[in-house]
């Protein structure tokens, strides 16, 4: 059917005293749907076909509760894709976006700025906020500038003692340094920004001995312009939308709240068979291949000493030790996080 324009076109060059044949070639249509719609008065309309069953329409609820649950936060579809297939779904990621995409409520997008740099130059990395209150929930995130290499680790504040220690985890599970670090301007990183001179900034104490210790530039964003590390922040998005929304959310809806110990050893998995395994829209490779391949090699050594890091992969601690007292039996944790996994 054509549009209500090219119905209008018709008439207008009919009405200018073009033949049928000329009408329709410089509309790209046929003359008999030429003569067609000069016969009708009003644009024509055609009874709209029934919508045919499709594979996703058993889980339209599940969907959609889901989405409740994770709300203000977006749920990730390719997370709630493993969900559904789990579930035994056999249809397409796009049907489950266009469901989503469809019951979600506009929003302006984020602008970030992007630019390259060469294997093992530049890292970015800060602190994502999840929960703020009495029960805290942040995590320190790096992403390599060239492979695109992703690490996480959750914390229960961004002090500058938990800045260093998630640094010295950082560069051990990494096994290397890069030249220089890009970071955005909190106090914990620096002390005065251009205090010397354009460009040349009061270090935080810790920050200047750890870059020190460690050889690396640090170096600072553009202030009130974090979308300047547009790598990291681009990875905060997908690890909200494809970690935390849907663990946390699995656990809210039995009334039980994601803690530090539980998201660090649910995250090293996650960074290792999902987010550094999914191939990079402007890359297009899998981070971990390109960090292998690329800029492994491209890094500084490790300095020789040897700080004092916690596990990359901590235990998986049972639940009557994380510190809260247990709302459900230690069984529904299990099937949730394994679920999750899934």
């Amino acid at each position: 059917m054509l549009r209500k324009e090219q119905w209008m076109q018709i008439h207008v060059l009919k009405a200018q005293g073009l033949s049928l044949r000329e009408i329709a070639r410089r509309l790209g249509v046929s003359r008999n749907t030429v003569t067609r719609y000069l016969s009708a008065e009003d644009v024509p309309r055609y009874k709209p076909r029934e919508p045919r069953a499709t594979k996703l329409d058993a889980f339209h609820e599940y969907i959609l509760q889901r989405m409740q649950a994770a709300a203000p936060d977006w749920i990730a579809a390719p997370a709630l894709l493993r969900e559904l297939k789990a579930q035994g779904y056999g249809g397409q990621l796009r049907s489950v976006q266009a469901f989503m995409q469809a019951h979600k409520p506009a929003t302006a997008a984020d602008p970030v700025v992007r630019f390259e740099t060469a294997p093992g130059q530049q890292m970015q990395c800060d602190f994502v906020v999840f929960r703020r209150g009495a029960d805290p929930l942040y995590a320190f995130t790096a992403t390599l500038g060239f492979s695109r290499w992703r690490w996480a680790r959750f914390t229960t504040n961004e002090k500058a003692d938990t800045l260093i220690q998630c640094h010295h985890a950082l560069f051990e599970t990494l096994g290397g340094v890069p030249k220089e670090i890009l970071y955005d301007n909190a106090k914990t990183i620096v002390d005065t920004r251009d205090a010397y001179a354009d460009g040349e900034h009061r270090w935080h104490p810790g920050m200047l001995d750890l870059a020190k210790r460690y050889g690396f530039v640090p170096r600072l964003c553009r202030p009130y312009r974090a979308q300047t590390k547009g790598k990291v922040e681009r990875f905060h998005r997908y690890l909200r939308g494809n970690f935390y929304v849907p663990l946390s959310s699995w656990l809210k809806q039995s009334s039980l709240v994601l803690d530090v110990d539980t998201a660090n050893a649910e995250v090293g998995k996650w960074l290792r068979d999902v987010a550094n395994q999914r191939v990079h829209p402007v890359t297009g490779l899998a981070p971990a291949f390109l960090f292998e391949q690329r800029e492994r090699s491209a890094l500084r050594k490790l300095p020789a000493f040897h700080a004092p890091v916690v596990p990359d992969a901590p235990r998986r601690w049972p639940i009557a030790e994380l510190g809260a007292p247990m709302q459900h039996p230690l069984s529904v944790y299990q099937q949730l996080l394994t679920e999750v996994r899934a």
